[in-house]
């Protein structure tokens, strides 16, 4: 697929996930083939992920925006670029758009 306007090529994915901020988030993280390290660094995460392993991070996002992050270990062939993006909204928001969806 090509690039539409505004988004940024080799960092942007098919699903952000989103998260509200001013919430302390809890953070799942595993792997199902290789070692992968899941990191934004605008957040200040790095957890690495381990096949048969269940990592956990904490997260409080203090404002509202886009953060992009990328797997920062060498997992294999045509695993060069896994970006990791980050949808920061409000809570209300995240109430209203986001868990609805997954409740219909």
């Amino acid at each position: 697929q090509d690039v539409e306007p505004g988004q940024l090529r080799l960092l942007e994915v098919d699903e952000r996930l989103v998260l509200p901020t001013n919430t302390l988030v809890r953070v799942l993280v595993t792997a199902s083939d290789v070692l992968h390290s899941w990191a934004v660094p605008s957040l200040g995460v790095k957890c690495d992920a381990i096949p048969g392993r269940l990592n956990q991070i904490w997260l409080s996002i203090n404002r509202e925006g886009v953060f992009y992050g990328q797997c920062s270990e060498l997992c294999g062939a045509n695993h060069s670029f896994m970006p990791i993006v980050v949808e920061a909204v409000s809570p209300r928001i995240f109430l209203t758009d986001y868990v609805k969806k997954f409740l219909s």
